[in-house]
C-alpha cells in the first residue's frame, strides 16, 4: 500500500515558545504514537517515524504558521485527523490543518523562500516613545539600502536587507502606511486602516527566508537600532511567524504560496 504525503500546520503559542526544535520534534513524535496516527517509518536497524520541518524557530519566538510534513499509512478526513492529533497534543501545539501532498511536491524545508512576520514590545517593555520608535522604523525600512554585518562562524559577511524586504506595514490601530517593495518605487505607498483594534502596536515584515536569503526580522530590528544609537533590547520585542510561503515565480518577480496551498483537504 502506498504512503500518504500529508503536509500538517501547526503553531507555537504560550510557555511552548521555550521549548528548542529537537524537542518539540520528539514532543511530536509521541503525540503521533499517543493519537494513533499510522505514520510511516524508515527501514533500518533503527527505524524513525518519516517527519520533517519546514524551518526551525528560534526559542523564545511564537508562531501561527509552522509545517511538517510526514507520511501516513492511511488517514481519516482533515478535520478528523485535526481532532484526533489535537486531543493528544501539548498546549499551544495544537495544529490547524491536516493536508495531503501530491507524491511529487518537495518536502516543505526545500520549499520556503518568504516567511510573514509581526514584531512588537512586550507587555511593560514599551519604551516611553514607542510611537516615535516605529514610525522611525518605517522610514528606515524605505531607505535604498541597509547594510548590515551577518557573523557567522566563517566569519562576517556584508548583506543588504533592503533586497530582502517585500513589504513592511505598521500594525497600530491608526497605521495608514503600506511600504511594497518589489517593483514599486520607494514612496509610493498604500493607505490602509487596520480594522481590528485588537492589533499591538509594532510591525509586519515579509522578508526573504530558506537557506539562499535567510533573513530574520531581528536583523533588520537590529540594523536600525544601531543607526539610531541604541542597543537592540531582544528582549522586549515579542517576534511572531505568520505564515510560510514557497516562490512559484522568479527570482525577479516573485509569486508567493503558502505552504499550506500546496496540500489538498481530505474528505
Amino acid at each position: 500500500m502506498c504512503a500518504l504525503k500529508i503536509r500538517i500546520k501547526f503553531r507555537k503559542q504560550g510557555f511552548v515558545r521555550f521549548v528548542g526544535h529537537l524537542d518539540l520534534m520528539r514532543t511530536y513524535q509521541k503525540t503521533m504514537k499517543r493519537a494513533d496516527v499510522a505514520i510511516k517509518y524508515s527501514g533500518g536497524f533503527s527505524p524513525h517515524q518519516i517527519m520533517s520541518f519546514a524551518s526551525p524557530l528560534s526559542v523564545g519566538m511564537i508562531s501561527n504558521g509552522e509545517y511538517m510534513d510526514i507520511e501516513v499509512e492511511h488517514c481519516g478526513t482533515s478535520a478528523e485527523m485535526v481532532e484526533q492529533v489535537n486531543s493528544c497534543v501539548p498546549e499551544g501545539m495544537d495544529i490547524l490543518s491536516w493536508r495531503q501532498l501530491d507524491d511529487n511536491t518537495k518536502n516543505a524545508m526545500s520549499q520556503v523562500a518568504f516567511a510573514d512576520y509581526k514584531v512588537w514590545f512586550k507587555e511593560g517593555s514599551a519604551p516611553e516613545s514607542e510611537e516615535e520608535f516605529w514610525a522611525g522604523f518605517g522610514r528606515f525600512v524605505e531607505q535604498d539600502h541597509i547594510p548590515y554585518v551577518k557573523k557567522t562562524k566563517k566569519g562576517e559577511k556584508e548583506l543588504d536587507l533592503r533586497e530582502r524586504i517585500l513589504e513592511a506595514r505598521p500594525t497600530t490601530p491608526l497605521g495608514i502606511m503600506a511600504v511594497m517593495f518589489g517593483d514599486a518605487k520607494i514612496g509610493d505607498f498604500d493607505r490602509v486602516l487596520i480594522s481590528d483594534p485588537s492589533e499591538r502596536s509594532g510591525y509586519f515584515l515579509r522578508l526573504a527566508s530558506g537557506s539562499a536569503a535567510n533573513t530574520k526580522p531581528e536583523q533588520v530590528l537590529e540594523a536600525y537600532c544601531a543607526s539610531i544609537g541604541m542597543e537592540y533590547p531582544k528582549f522586549d520585542i515579542q517576534v511572531e511567524r505568520e505564515e510560510l510561503y514557497a516562490n512559484v515565480g522568479t527570482e525577479e518577480a516573485p509569486v508567493l504560496k503558502s505552504l499550506e496551498d500546496f496540500g489538498k483537504e481530505i474528505r
